[in-house]
C-alpha cells in the first residue's frame, strides 16, 4: 500500500501530533505522492496533487500570546502587522484547491506553538494539519515516504511479473482465451466482459457476469465503439463505476471488444497485465481469422452450387459444416457490398452459428446474399439494418427457385435504393406496382390506390399536384413546354413534379418510377371518362 497519513502518525520515530482532524478520519487514509517543504506564502506552483506540505511558517509572522496589548508587543511590530484568520483562511484554501494532502507544522523552530488562525482554517477546510516536533527533522520524514513508496513499487513490479506469468500460463492452455480472461479477472479483483464482433456479451464460464444495472449501457457503448470500425480504448463511467473499454481485431474489420470493470483508475503495473491479456486475445482472435476466411470462400462455392442446381452436392457439404442449410420455404434477402459496413459479416458468421443451419449468407460479388426461413427473417434484417444495409427481400421460395429468388430480392433492393429505403420486398413491387399489374385485367383500381395519397394531398392542401403531373405527361415530360402550358416558371414545375414524387414515394428522375406513375395517371384518366 502507498503511505499515508496514518503512517506518519503512528511512526513513533517521528512523533508527529495530528491536530485536525481527529483520528479515524478518511481523508487520513489518502495516499501520499510525495514530502515537499517550502515557507512561501504560496506555496502551489511548486507543488504536485497528493503531496504532504513541510514548513516551519517562517512566512507567518510569529503571534503574541493570549491577552497581549499594543504595548506589550513593542513598538517595534504592532499587533496589526500580525496574520489575520482570513489570511490563514487563504493560505490553506490554496493548499485544498492544489489537492495537497496535509500540512506538517514545525514548532520550537520559528514559533512556539502552532498558530491559532492556522489549526482553525484548516478545521474550516477539511485539511488535515500535524505538528512536528522541533526534534524531528524534516529529511526524516521525506526519508520515510521515500522508502514506503520504494517498497511499493517493488511490490507491485513483483506482483505485475508473476500476474504475467500467470497470464502465459493460462495462454497455453486448451481453452486459451477463455482462461486468459479468467486469469485477468482473478488478478485484477475485478468483473471482465467479453464482446463478440455483434455487440453480444459473451459469457465465459468462469467469469463474473457484467453487473445488471448497467449491462444494458455497457452493451450500448461497446455496439458504439465496434460500429466505427476502428481499434480504440476508452475509460468511461457508468452507474458509478469506472469502465475501461477495448475494441479487439483490426481497423474495417473488429472481432469484439474486452470490458474490465473496476472501482479506480488503472496504476501501470495493471495496465500492462490489460495490455498483455488484449495482445493475447487479439493474437488469438486473429489466428481465427484465417479459418473464417476459408469458410466465407466455401460459402461462396456452395451458394454457387444451389444455383447451377447441385442441391445434393450443396446439402452434404453444408452438413458437415454447418449442420444443414435453410429448409423449403426460404427466403432470398440481397444487400449491396460496395461499401461493407464494419463487422456485418462477422456478425452475420456469429447469427449463422446462433441459428445453426436456419440461416446461410455468402457474398458473390457486390451482394452479400442471405438466406433464412420467415421464422429468422426479423433477426437477419435487424442484424443488416443495425449495420446501415439496404436490403431487398425475395418472395418465398424453395432451393430449386433459387435463381429466380435471388433475381427478385436484386430487384427489391435496387427499388430500395432508387427510393431511399432501408428494406424493399418483391411482393410490394408486384402486388402494389402498376408495372406488375398491367397484366391484371382491373388495372383502374390499382391505379387510383397508387395515386390515392396524391388525391388526398391536393383535398387536404388545395393543391392541383395531380394536374400537374397530367400535364407533365400529356407534354412528354418536357419541362419548358409544360410550364408555358400551366403559366408557371420552370423552377415552380420542377418543385411541383419533386413533391409528388415524395408524396407518392417515387423517384421520377428514374425511367421505371416515371413509366409506372404515367401507366397509373393513364388508368385513372381512363376511369374518369
Amino acid at each position: 500500500m502507498p503511505p499515508n497519513l496514518n503512517v506518519l502518525i503512528r511512526s513513533r520515530s517521528l512523533k508527529l501530533r495530528l491536530v485536525v482532524p481527529d483520528l479515524g478520519a478518511p481523508q487520513l487514509e489518502d495516499p501520499i505522492s510525495w514530502v515537499h517543504s517550502s515557507d512561501l506564502e504560496d506555496p502551489t506552483p511548486f507543488l504536485d496533487q497528493g503531496q504532504f506540505l513541510l514548513t516551519d511558517g517562517t512566512q507567518f509572522p510569529v503571534e503574541p500570546p493570549l491577552g497581549t496589548t499594543t504595548a506589550q508587543a513593542g513598538a517595534e511590530r504592532p499587533l496589526s502587522e500580525f496574520p489575520t484568520s482570513q489570511a490563514y483562511e487563504e493560505y490553506v484554501r490554496r493548499l485544498v484547491d492544489h489537492g495537497i494532502v496535509g500540512l506538517g507544522f514545525a514548532t520550537q523552530v520559528i514559533h512556539g506553538t502552532l498558530p491559532r488562525g492556522l489549526q482553525q482554517a484548516c478545521r474550516n477546510k477539511n485539511l488535515p494539519l500535524l505538528e512536528v516536533p522541533d526534534r524531528t527533522p524534516f529529511i526524516a520524514i521525506i526519508r520515510m515516504v521515500a522508502d514506503h513508496l520504494a517498497t511499493e513499487a517493488h511490490a507491485r513490479a513483483e506482483w505485475s511479473l508473476q500476474a504475467q506469468r500467470a497470464i502465459s500460463r493460462a495462454a497455453l492452455r486448451p481453452d486459451g482465451l477463455t482462461s486468459i480472461l479468467g486469469e485477468l479477472e482473478r488478478q485484477l479483483h475485478s468483473w471482465v466482459a467479453l464482446y463478440d464482433a455483434s455487440g453480444t456479451y459473451v459469457r465465459m464460464p468462469r467469469n463474473r457476469p457484467v453487473p445488471s444495472g448497467i449491462s444494458r449501457e455497457i452493451a450500448q457503448r461497446v455496439r458504439s465503439a465496434l460500429d466505427l470500425g476502428t481499434r480504440s480504448a476508452s475509460h468511461l463511467e457508468v452507474g458509478g463505476q469506472l469502465v475501461t473499454l477495448q475494441t479487439l481485431g483490426r481497423k474495417g474489420s473488429l472481432r469484439g471488444a474486452l470490458v474490465l470493470g473496476a472501482i479506480e483508475p488503472l496504476d501501470p503495473a495493471r495496465a500492462d497485465i490489460v495490455n498483455s491479456v488484449i495482445g493475447l486475445a487479439s493474437l488469438a482472435l486473429e489466428q481465427a481469422r484465417t479459418l473464417d476466411t476459408a469458410r466465407r470462400h466455401l460459402r461462396a462455392g456452395v451458394f454457387e452450387q444451389l444455383l447451377a442446381g447441385s442441391t445434393d452436392v450443396a446439402l452434404r457439404t453444408a452438413r458437415q459444416v454447418w449442420g444443414q442449410l435453410p429448409r423449403d420455404p426460404l427466403l432470398v434477402t440481397a444487400s449491396r457490398q460496395e461499401n461493407a459496413a464494419p463487422n456485418l459479416l462477422e456478425a452475420l458468421e456469429l447469427l449463422a452459428d446462433d441459428h445453426r443451419g436456419a440461416v446461410f449468407y455468402a457474398v458473390r460479388g457486390e451482394l452479400l446474399v442471405v438466406l433464412s426461413g420467415k421464422a429468422h427473417q426479423d433477426k437477419v434484417l435487424e442484424l443488416l439494418q443495425r449495420h446501415g444495409a439496404v436490403c431487398g427481400v425475395s418472395r418465398e421460395a424453395t432451393a430449386e427457385t433459387l435463381p429466380d429468388a435471388l433475381e427478385e430480392a436484386a430487384r427489391a433492393l435496387r427499388r430500395a435504393t432508387e427510393v431511399g429505403s432501408a428494406v424493399v420486398e418483391f411482393s410490394e413491387l408486384s402486388d402494389s406496382g402498376m408495372l406488375g399489374l398491367l397484366r391484371e385485367e382491373e388495372a383502374g383500381p390499382v391505379a387510383r390506390g397508387l395515386l390515392q395519397p396524391l388525391i388526398a394531398y391536393d383535398a387536404t392542401e388545395n393543391t392541383k399536384l395531380l394536374a400537374t403531373v397530367q400535364e407533365w405527361f400529356a407534354n412528354n415530360c418536357v419541362w419548358d413546354k409544360t410550364a408555358r402550358r400551366l403559366g408557371v416558371h420552370r423552377h415552380t414545375l420542377r418543385n411541383r413534379i419533386d413533391a409528388a414524387g415524395r408524396i407518392l414515394g417515387l423517384n421520377l428522375d428514374g425511367m421505371r418510377d416515371r413509366l409506372e406513375l404515367f401507366a397509373a395517371v393513364q388508368f385513372v384518366e381512363e376511369a374518369q371518362k
